[in-house]
Parts: structure tokens; sequence; C-alpha cells
């Protein structure tokens, strides 16, 4: 790990290298917080392996830091501006190249490809955006249900 910008509160945020360990450490870091935060360990499960696949895919292309960042829900379970969803975790994995991520169509038998998939069929909402340095991949999960 590069360093943890924050833990405590409502968010949590670190940065890691672009070598092949750091997603084994993204998924602790992930895992550790949301246990802390006392968050279900089914959404917890699901938050970890989405993290997984998004740091996999960083690493692939990116030469450069990777950040994850974990936003919760205010404790007083407040809405999002303009009512709708229950607040739900946000999870974001930044990375220095500009390009966003492309879905791609896995067979059966091929071993990668799915980790969009998996996000677009795991999470309430998802999508890119682009930074100053590069791009954000985030995803939204329910805490209930």
């Amino acid at each position: 790990m590069i360093g943890v910008t924050d833990t405590e509160g409502e968010c949590a945020e670190w940065s890691f290298p672009a070598v092949p360990g750091s997603v084994r450490s993204a998924r602790h870091a992930v895992r550790d917080a949301l246990h802390h935060w006392g968050l279900n360990a089914a959404v917890g499960d699901v938050a970890v392996l989405l993290v997984s696949e998004l740091v996999t895919n960083s690493l692939r292309y990116a030469s450069g830091p990777i950040g994850v960042r974990l936003v919760r829900p205010h404790p007083d379970g407040g809405r999002p501006a303009g009512g709708g969803d229950e607040p739900g975790l946000l999870v974001e994995v930044s990375d220095p190249v500009p390009d966003p991520p492309t879905e791609r169509s896995a067979g059966p038998e091929d071993e990668g490809g799915r980790g969009l998939q998996l996000v677009a069929c795991s999470a309430r909402r998802w999508g890119t955006r682009r930074g100053k340095t590069g791009k954000t991949v985030w995803f939204e999960l329910p805490l209930s249900g």
C-alpha cells in the first residue's frame, strides 16, 4: 500500500501501487473497513469481490497508483438528495488511465472478461467518470436485501 488517506468517519480511502500484491491488499483493506463499520457481511463480500475485479482491471492497464475509496451513508439514515432509493455503499476505484473500461462478452471457457459484467449485475448503479489525471469506476451497493 502506498498510503492510507483516511479510514475514519463515513469515508475510507487508500492508494495502492500497480503491482500484483495490491489486489490482495485492497481486498483486505476494504473487508477490514466494512467490518469496522459494522456493515452486513453479504454486502462486504460483494464489495470485496467487485473491488478485486476493478483493481485487477486497473493493474492490467495502469502503471501508476490505484485508488480505492469507500463512502458509507450517513448513520442517521438520511435519504440522498432528491429522494429515491435508500442510501447505499459507494465504492470507487481510480487509476491514471483516462480511457473508460470496456465491457467484454466472455465465453464459457474464457478466463477473463467478466469483471465489468459482475459489477453491472451486482451493483444497484455503476459508471465511470474522467478525472484530472485518469478515471474512476464507481458502483453502489444497497445495504439491505
